[in-house]
């Protein structure tokens, strides 16, 4: 197992070491639990509108796809759900009031890091998929900075929002229990 299969295999838990650092340390006041569930709530915005159009297969464990989604937010940027996720962690970290900046920008570059490995394995993936219709896609269509035009190629998909919100049902637990002990630890901290 090379290190961009590893990445992509524990995805869901290679966080938890920064997760426990920011549940223990954290320092949360009023205003930080209310911009840090700002940007948690944009986050996941962007992740249910990803998920909607690339649907529950987001959540598998094999690397590759059963179709290419070239619209919705994946005509702006090929890895929504990743931005979404930065997002999100940004959020959290923003949450727990500690070692601002630092600990948004460590969240930032860790989840850069392990999301350029993961990245470079989908895309060899999909390039084998795909072929020249994916490299098509790829010359126009970023990697992680949006671009404000969608992408009109390929074939559209079309959005399923209420077996998108059925998928994230893990992240919205995760998402409500670490909620909980910020507001927890605001106030019996």
């Amino acid at each position: 197992m090379d290190i961009r299969e590893f990445f992509f295999k524990y995805r869901g838990y290679t966080p938890i070491p920064l997760i426990l650092v920011v549940l223990i340390f954290a320092q949360p006041t009023t205003r930080s639990i209310l911009l840090g569930l700002l940007l948690m709530i944009v986050g996941e915005a962007i992740r249910i509108w990803g998920v909607s159009y690339a649907g529950g297969a987001t959540r598998t464990r094999n690397v590759g796809a059963p179709f290419l989604v070239t619209n919705g937010p994946f005509g702006h940027v090929r890895n929504p759900l990743y931005i979404g996720n930065m997002i999100m962690y940004a959020g959290a970290a923003l949450m727990a009031n500690i070692w601002e900046p630092w600990l948004i920008i460590l969240v930032l570059v860790f989840f850069g890091i392990q999301y350029s490995f993961i990245v470079n394995l989908e895309e060899e993936k999909l390039r084998e998929l795909f072929g020249q219709v994916y490299e098509d896609y790829c010359k126009i269509v970023p990697r992680f900075l949006p671009r404000l035009a969608p992408y009109t190629g390929g074939e559209p998909v079309t959005p399923n929002v209420k077996e998108a919100i059925r998928s994230e049902k893990s992240t919205f637990i995760g998402f409500g229990v670490f909620i909980l002990i910020m507001i927890a630890k605001k106030f019996w901290g």
